[in-house]
């Protein structure tokens, strides 16, 4: 076998592997929407993942100044608070990150 051949078929098999990955979540939606496991993840892994994000994200910024995790605490506090009491995600986020990038460019801890 000679090499453009060797990376033609190569190219071929990723590509098919890659169609294959792509299109199997639309192939087993049906079974994936039935399944118990599937319905009680779907409840619980959206509020974990974001929780770790947003973990991970605060940790390290705390990390970049000298001040500490007073920003980012607060403006955790404040979504908080919002959600809390409006439940309205968008208004809670929109809050919270004018309110984090305020404290970081504008107030005490800049």
């Amino acid at each position: 076998m000679n090499d453009r051949t060797y990376v033609l078929g190569a190219i071929v098999a990723m590509a098919l592997v890659t169609v294959l990955l792509r299109a199997l979540p639309f192939v087993a939606a049906t079974w994936l929407q039935k399944h118990a496991i599937v319905q009680r993840l779907g409840r619980f892994l959206p509020l974990a993942i974001m929780s770790l994000l947003l973990v991970h994200a605060m940790v390290g910024a705390a990390r970049e100044h000298r001040h500490g995790p007073w920003p980012e605490l607060l403006a955790i506090a404040l979504v908080l608070v919002i959600q809390w009491r409006t439940r309205n995600a968008l208004l809670s986020m929109l809050v919270g990150t004018g309110s984090y990038v305020w404290l970081r460019n504008m107030g005490v801890w800049a």
